[in-house]
């Protein structure tokens, strides 16, 4: 069994309980969101799950009779399952509009959940998101600040030990994450087939899994590079809408993002494709067909998995704290880049992450031509690297460890 680890969303869920008739939350299958809500509301909640085909046809045969039968606090699981049911918890809500926390809603097909929520919950609900396990949460510290908020001269004591290579072949999920004598290929195997695959048949008509399954793969080997949709399908054979539509599902059950790029002035000449990102390592490690710490760590790879574990640490950072995300990328056309760009009360902070032990003045070159284009910029920056040096590298950039983001 998976021990609980406190998750950094605690603090903005209970919050939200007391200011709200209903919380939602959403985010991939097996990313914690059932024992989370079970772990700080189930002593005064009733559970129901209703990925049950029986307990799904009682909900959608009798709402009132269902909802009269499990009176609130309740807690719904894959509330997608029955989206009948809103309608009714809306009712039941408006009746007692004073009354907090009444509904805990789950959901992992984040695409039908939040069209079905709009439509019905609108005003009366708090969306809040919850990605599988963060570095923070993985070594027990869950209320550290980010190193943009926080003093970066001052290193954090994290209470386990990291190590960035065999963490990002586990991946953040709970189960491969947590316990060490899991097969991790099996697990995520399972996952693909089990969870991803029936998402997939739910949310689009895909025919041919198998065509389905190369996709992922060819998707996984161009992480954390520009995707352009229509040269994608042209080398699976697939028409651009079919891409596009099948990124739109990975999207929607959260497991890949979207990166896209950061216009200063519109005036330049800037790349405008966007990037994507698998937002677990573990995920892109099984896609590539990495299984062991060495060979991520010198696999051609390596930099896509580096870019992809701080994109996704840094979505989790954001979606956690009950916070909508705002990063991109920037390059320019004639190859200045910087691979983050983190949107902060003080500035635009420039990011560069580097699968490297060894971080060098070079590697802040990108930050530095980003704060001569772009006026919002702050006066410093990270190079975040995959080693445990942390070191200053000039004109206020810092080279920091992962371990330490």
């Amino acid at each position: 069994m998976v021990a609980y680890l406190p998750r950094t969303i605690e603090p903005i869920l209970r919050k939200a309980a007391r200011e709200f008739p209903a919380i939602v939350l959403t985010g991939p299958r097996q990313s914690g969101k059932t024992t989370l809500l079970r772990h700080i509301f189930g002593r005064r909640a009733h559970y129901v799950s209703l990925e049950s085909p029986d307990t799904r046809a009682v909900a959608t045969a009798d709402p009132r009779g269902f909802l009269d039968a499990w009176q609130s606090p309740l807690i719904l699981d894959e509330i997608q399952y029955a989206p009948n049911l809103l309608s009714y918890i809306k009712e039941r809500i408006d009746a007692r509009r004073a009354l907090k926390g009444q509904y805990f809603l789950s959901g992992s097909q984040n695409l039908l959940l939040m069209h079905q929520v709009a439509e019905t919950l609108a005003g009366r609900a708090a969306v809040l998101y919850l990605l599988p396990l963060s570095r923070r949460e993985l070594v027990g510290a869950p209320k550290a600040l980010p190193p943009w908020e926080g003093k970066t001269s001052a290193r954090p004591v994290p209470k386990k030990r990291y190590d960035f290579w065999a963490a990002a072949v586990r991946g953040g999920f709970p189960e491969p994450a947590t316990e060490p004598a899991r097969d991790v290929a099996l697990w995520y195997g399972s996952y693909v087939q089990t969870y991803l695959e029936r998402d997939v048949r739910t949310l689009r008509q895909v025919g041919d899994l198998t065509q389905f399954q190369i996709f992922l793969r060819t998707l996984a080997a161009r992480s954390a590079q520009l995707i352009n949709f229509a040269d994608m399908g042209r080398d699976l054979g697939l028409a651009t809408n079919t891409v596009r539509a099948w990124i739109s599902v990975l999207e929607a059950t959260h497991q890949i993002v979207i990166l896209r790029p950061y216009f200063a002035n519109i005036g330049k000449r800037l790349v405008k494709t966007p990037k994507v990102y698998f937002t677990d390592t573990g995920m892109l490690c099984y896609f590539v067909g990495i299984r062991d710490t060495a060979h991520a760590a010198l696999s051609p790879m390596a930099g896509a998995i580096a870019e992809s574990a701080v994109v996704s640490e840094v979505l989790k950072m954001f979606f956690h704290r009950g916070l909508e995300p705002r990063f991109y990328f920037w390059r320019t056309a004639t190859g200045d880049e910087v691979d983050l760009v983190i949107e902060t009360a003080t500035g635009l902070l420039p990011l560069e992450i580097k699968a490297t032990a060894t971080p060098s003045p070079i590697m802040a070159r990108g930050i530095f031509r980003f704060r001569e284009w772009v006026r919002e910029a702050r006066a410093d920056g990270l190079v975040v690297h995959t080693g445990r040096v942390r070191t200053p590298l000039g004109g206020g950039v810092l080279a920091l460890p992962f371990e330490d983001l």
